[in-house]
This record gives structure tokens, sequence and C-alpha cells, in this order.
């Protein structure tokens, strides 16, 4: 099947591409949006559009939110980078499934992550090591409570 010569509408074509976008994976309103601005399509277009998929339940910030706290946290990242990252795709508020996390949990995180990543040896007294490894916690999104109590931990040599 040849395509025509002639290019169709964005705005004809806005439903369908926006439908395309969510095939692949959820996205935020805010996401769709700018998706659907980049392809030159009109905001009342989009508007119209993004509604009616609310309505038929094709598009949901709250379930948006779900699978990427989810997706983001099997990946070792942390509630701060989490939150930052939810809030800049336009889901405002901090997500049942962020919530409902244990700070206990969030620090266990940390320590798995700092083990995968660097060991758990004894740095209390290396300074700069302290540094470059909080660092790459405080990065990931751990608060300073979470990073300073990775960084107490020490494996214990099997000696």
């Amino acid at each position: 099947m040849a395509k025509s010569g002639k290019k169709r509408d964005p705005n004809e074509q806005a439903p369908e591409t926006a439908l395309r976008l969510l095939a692949r994976r959820e996205h935020s309103r805010l996401e769709l949006t700018m998706k659907l601005r980049q392809r030159r399509v009109e905001d009342s277009v989009i508007e119209s559009v993004l509604d009616d998929f609310e309505d038929r339940g094709w598009l949901d910030d709250n379930r948006f939110a779900e699978v990427f706290v989810r997706q983001r946290m099997d990946a070792g990242y942390g509630p701060l980078k989490i939150q930052a990252d939810l809030q800049q795709r336009g889901v405002g508020g901090t997500p049942p499934e962020l919530a409902g996390v244990s700070e206990e949990h969030w620090a266990n995180m940390a320590i798995r992550l700092r083990e995968r990543r660097f060991g758990l040896t004894d740095i209390s007294g290396d300074w700069a090591e302290r540094q470059r490894q909080g660092g790459f916690l405080a990065r990931r999104g751990f608060s300073g409570e979470q990073v300073e109590r990775a960084l107490e931990v020490v494996r214990e040599s099997l000696e």
C-alpha cells in the first residue's frame, strides 16, 4: 500500500497519533499534550482528543503514576527523584504507590544500591569516598537520612 503524496492534516491525525503513543506505553496527560504539540496539533484539538481518551479510560494520570513509580523503584531510584520526575510529567501530589512505601524500605533500597555499586566496605574514615558514594545515592533521589543510613552499613568480612 503506497503512501499518497499529500500529507494529512496533523489535527485530523491527532487521535490516531495519541492512540499509537499510548499503545507503546502509559503517558501522562502533559506528556501527550507536549508530543502532540510537537506534531503541530492545535491546542483545542489536543484538549478535545485527550478529554475523550480520559472519558474512555485510555488516558489516566493515576494509572500512569502507578506504573511509573513501580518502574522507577525497580530501576533503583529514590523517592525524591521519583516525585520530581512525576511533577515534571504533570502528575501533582504524591501518588499512593509512592506514599505507601515505608522509610525503612527506602533505606534498604539505598543500602542494596550502594552494595551493588560500591560494596559495603567501611568508609567511615575516608571522607572523599563517603562524599562520592553519598553523592551518587543523593543523585538517585534518596534523602539525606537514607543516604547516611546506607553509608553506615558495613559488610562483616567472613574470615
